[in-house]
């Protein structure tokens, strides 16, 4: 059985929830909670429709104290009763609507939340590393508070808009239907310019806007967190420029926009405005009067209720706005709940020993563009092997390959005998411990971010792997020890965030130990000291490192050279440097910055000497 082979054999289906989100719209992602939302809805409806008892009651005392003849006055106080208690009933039904749809939009929000939280925590680590933190901050924080309108109070708006005017309608044509087609003209102008808000434009600039948006978020994320590297180059007009560029993109976007729409809600406010409406209303009324087509009596309702019947076309244009961000936000969100989890096996296989092998490793992150091409490598149980080469050249995207953050488009990553993909993700990360440059702590205690993988490890064994990564003595300078949540109590720099990194990779004691520049800010005491914690490390731990410093290189077992994807050398390290070939270049020119880094005048040692250590 190929790769190919195995990798269709072991990639499961899709799960059910990312198939089916794909094309839900945001009534899909509602139904666990559809008899919530009917129950919103009902409620809505019942307080709506008894909303009108108080204008039909003046309506109805209307009709009395102008008709001829002695007035009924018990009629009166039951027409009074009877809008009171209606005014009582929409009070009390609308507010228990209101609750119960604020209640769902928690529940609604909580949900879609945990349900991003659990895919993002199964999609594989590679896609995280391609996305901006702004836009996945954008989709779990204000995409899905975007849902709120839709949930809390659309449905509220919606029908009261919609059932009162109905219900008013009904009794409208019952009373004069002239003067019930003659209140409606100003709807028919604002509906006519309702197309004009949802043309192919109008969409393309919400969509633009949205964009812009988030452009600017993801260059205040990046500009907040390079902000110290920012003030130490004298970045910061450059920084400030990319803010100002966003920034100036989202206000060309809204200025069209607003161009756009403006014309349209003008009109369609003055249609629906009630002083428009009423003028129809009179000039429409006064000429069945005087026609004597009319009784004065009959004018009333269409003065009180009239103004009702435009309800719907004005909610659909004030809540246009947020019911389309609504649905773009849901866009995004089921975006991201339909990317594939990472494909775990059927069966899952136990490897055999922690033996390493690439065989003809093949990826690229673009289809028509290979990152490694034709990679064989085997990395032994007990050795180091050190990844060399270029920027570029693919160093990064090999090592990620071990802890599974991608799969290899052609050929395999095989882990004691066994191809990654037949392993589950449990058994892969209790194998694999890795430590990146790029490192992420838990606002935390200390001990709790070392233990991350072995959240009951005992406290001796903690301390043991901070010793291991030359952390202990910083950690008892911290307020409170290992009990100091960094980020709140203390911060620590970055050379020091990667030795927490390394206690963290050290205590979890996997078989396999992945370091991409994971001293890249230490200084050369603590790089020698990591470099003794590995020395130490069980004789029978695989290690795989990408190196830049000359004392890694010259402790690794094997030198690997890697340039445009493809290894161009590999060996120990004092073979390639009698080869005279890429090895011994990346050498002499690594030496030759060292001596011109150290002042001649001291004397002393850099890193293991200023030539720093014979490979051997």
């Amino acid at each position: 059985m190929n790769a190919t082979d195995l990798a269709g054999a072991t990639k499961q289906p899709t799960p059910p929830d990312a198939e089916s989100v794909a094309g839900q719209s945001l009534a899909g992602l509602l139904g666990p909670h559809v008899w919530s939302f009917a129950a919103v809805v009902m409620l809505q409806v019942i307080g709506a429709v008894a909303g009108l008892a108080p204008l039909l009651a003046v309506v109805e005392l209307g009709r009395v104290l102008l008709s001829p003849g002695p007035i009924d006055h018990d009629h009166v106080w039951i027409v009074v009763i009877a809008g009171a208690a209606g005014l009582f009933v929409r009070l009390l039904f609308t507010a228990a609507s209101s609750g119960l749809g604020h209640v769902l939009d928690g529940r609604v929000q909580l949900s879609l939340r945990r349900r991003l939280a659990a895919r993002l925590g199964r999609v594989p680590i590679g896609w995280l590393s391609r996305r901006r933190t702004g836009e996945l901050a954008k989709v779990v924080g204000e995409d899905v508070s975007a849902v709120h309108p839709f949930i809390a109070h659309t449905p509220g708006e919606l029908v009261s808009a919609f059932v009162v005017p109905l219900v008013s309608l009904a009794y409208l044509f019952a009373v004069d239907w002239r003067l019930t087609l003659i209140a409606l003209i100003p709807v028919a102008l604002a509906v006519a310019l309702v197309p004009l808000m949802m043309t192919p434009s109008r969409l393309r600039e919400q969509e633009e806007f949205d964009a812009a948006m988030g452009r600017i978020a993801d260059s205040v994320v990046e500009f907040v967190q390079g902000i110290s590297v920012v003030k130490a180059f004298g970045g910061g007009e450059r920084a400030h420029r990319a803010f100002r560029t966003a920034a100036d993109d989202f206000v060309g976007v809204f200025v069209r926009w607003v161009r756009g729409v403006t014309g349209i809600a003008a009109g369609m406010q003055l249609a629906l405005s009630p002083p428009f409406v009423l003028l129809v209303v009179l000039v429409g009324g006064a000429a069945l009067l005087t026609t004597g087509s009319m009784a004065a009596a009959d004018l009333l309702p269409f003065l009180l209720l009239g103004l009702g019947l435009t309800a719907p076309v004005a909610a659909l244009g004030h809540g246009f706005d947020e019911l389309q961000a609504a649905r773009r936000a849901v866009g995004r969100i089921r975006d991201v709940l339909a990317v594939p989890s990472l494909p775990e096996p059927a069966h899952p296989v136990t490897p055999q020993g922690h033996r390493v092998e690439l065989r003809d490793v093949r990826f690229g992150y673009e289809a028509d563009h290979e990152v490694l091409r034709g990679i064989d490598l085997v990395l032994e149980p007990g050795t180091v092997t050190a990844i060399v080469g270029p920027s570029g050249s693919g160093k990064s995207t090999l090592v990620r390959l071990l802890p599974r953050f991608f799969d290899p488009t052609h050929g395999s990553v095989v882990l004691g005998g066994v191809d990654l993909r037949e392993l589950g993700s449990r058994e892969l990360f209790r194998m694999v411990s890795f430590v990146f440059q790029d490192v992420r702590l838990l606002r935390a205690s200390v001990t709790d971010n070392i233990a991350l993988a072995v959240p009951h490890a005992d406290p001796d064994d903690v301390i043991r792997a901070a010793r291991l990564a030359n952390i202990h003595e910083r950690v008892l300078e911290l307020p409170r020890g290992y009990q100091t949540v960094l980020g709140e109590d203390a911060g620590l720099s970055g050379g020091e965030a990667q030795r927490i990194s390394l206690a963290r990779a050290l205590l979890a004691a996997a078989p396999v130990l992945v370091l991409d520049e994971a001293t890249a800010f230490a200084d050369p005491q603590t790089e020698q000291a990591v470099r003794r914690a590995l020395a130490r490390l069980d004789a029978d731990r695989t290690i795989l490192v990408i190196a830049h410093r000359l004392e890694t290189v010259a402790d690794a077992d094997t030198v690997v050279v890697l340039e445009d994807g493809v290894i161009v050398e590999r060996g120990r390290p004092a073979e390639l440097l009698a080869l005279n070939g890429r090895f011994a270049a990346f050498w002499r020119s690594h030496r030759s910055a060292i001596t011109d880094e150290t002042p001649s005048h001291s004397g002393g040692q850099h890193g293991g000497g200023p030539q720093g250590d014979e490979p051997r």
